[in-house]
């Protein structure tokens, strides 16, 4: 590759783990953003029904999950005017490869983000620009990437900032593209779809939702894009050839898993109970709480190097992630995630509690 990748953040994190193992009590995995909490029965039902599946699926979809996204997009995004749909290998694989896709050369990204935006840029040998959320600072590009709520911060985008960014593509002539893969879980605010804001009007846009936290499905790998149908059309074409289908069986399960809120409405209040629990235990112990108004995670610092904060954590037997894995401006914050039991958050409080005491 004529720019090479940077180093896979997570291995870095591999000392710390093991200083968390160590704790008398075990470790507290808060790091990654990977589900604990049961794939809804309904959803497991499905996919044991649909195991017997001999034939190819369809790149495309079947009619049943085409319609089950459209239904959801309008019913709970907003979206208006003509669109299309793409159910795709989960969100990141998505995430990587869209800028080679559409052949991009510059790439916009957040300054504190989600790495994947980074490495899809690298991968298309297109030139990475990190921005602020501000629209109208943003130079001249061919793509762009937002992402509300946001990965790590929990920040919501405001409709000022969503339109803004489609004023951006508009003057540019060029993508957009808004990840919104935890729009289901807001808290102190209620994140709202670009679709929303669009006026019927879905040229150059897109937006990339996933099952896996939504319906802690993250094991089965279903996600799916939604927009321009002009774009999804290329994006369809190149998948068709390149055999990129979603399985059958997985395609079933993610019909199943859009037909049903309840279980959404559930996980989200596991979520937000996981945060009330463990957010004042981090207060006490001196960290400031950034953002954090929706999404997995608590964003939060103590204006030191986010090593030092991770290092202090894994003494303790927790296991957190540092910010610099999301770019520069994150180096002084940490990222925890509330993907762990209901147990496993309490300990973590009582810990930290006892530390500070």
């Amino acid at each position: 590759m004529r720019q090479p990748l940077p180093d896979f953040p997570w291995d870095a994190l591999a000392p710390y783990a093991d200083k968390a193992r160590a704790h008398a009590a075990g470790i507290i995995d808060l790091s990654q953003g990977t589900p604990v909490d049961a794939t809804p029965e309904l959803i497991q039902r499905v996919l044991r029904e649909s195991s017997d599946s001999p034939r190819y699926p369809v790149t495309a979809g079947t009619k049943e999950l085409q319609s089950a996204i459209r239904n959801w997009a309008i019913s709970h995004l907003g979206a208006s005017g003509d669109f299309d749909v793409l159910p795709v290998i989960g969100s990141k694989e998505l995430v990587a490869w869209l800028p080679t896709i559409l052949e991009s050369k510059q790439v916009i990204y957040p300054e504190v983000a989600y790495p994947t935006y980074l490495v899809g840029a690298l991968l298309a040998q297109a030139q990475p620009i990190a921005v602020s959320v501000d629209a109208k600072t943003w130079p001249i590009a061919d793509f762009a990437w937002i992402n509300t709520p946001a990965n790590p911060t929990g920040r919501v985008h405001s409709e000022v900032e969503i339109r803004s960014a489609i004023d951006w593509v508009r003057r540019n002539n060029a993508v957009l593209v808004c990840d919104e893969c935890y729009i289901d879980f807001g808290d102190t605010e209620v994140p709202t779809s670009l679709l929303k804001y669009t006026d019927g009007d879905n040229a150059n846009l897109l937006v990339v939702h996933s099952l896996s936290k939504r319906s802690s499905m993250a094991g089965y790998r279903g996600a799916f894009v939604i927009g321009d149908s002009k774009l999804i059309a290329k994006i369809r074409e190149i998948r068709k050839h390149a055999g990129m289908m979603v399985p059958l069986p997985i395609q079933n399960s993610m019909v199943a898993a859009l037909s049903d809120e309840t279980h959404v409405e559930a996980q989200r209040a596991r979520y937000n109970s996981r945060r009330a629990t463990l957010a004042p235990a981090l207060q006490e112990a001196g960290f400031r709480i950034d953002d954090s108004a929706a999404g997995l995670y608590i964003w939060c610092t103590r204006s030191e190097d986010s090593w030092i904060s991770v290092d202090w954590l894994a003494s303790l037997g927790i296991l957190a992630t540092p910010g610099s894995f999301y770019g520069p401006h994150g180096a002084n914050h940490i990222r925890i995630a509330m993907t762990a039991t209901d147990a496993q958050i309490t300990d973590a409080a009582a810990r930290i509690r006892q530390a500070v005491k």
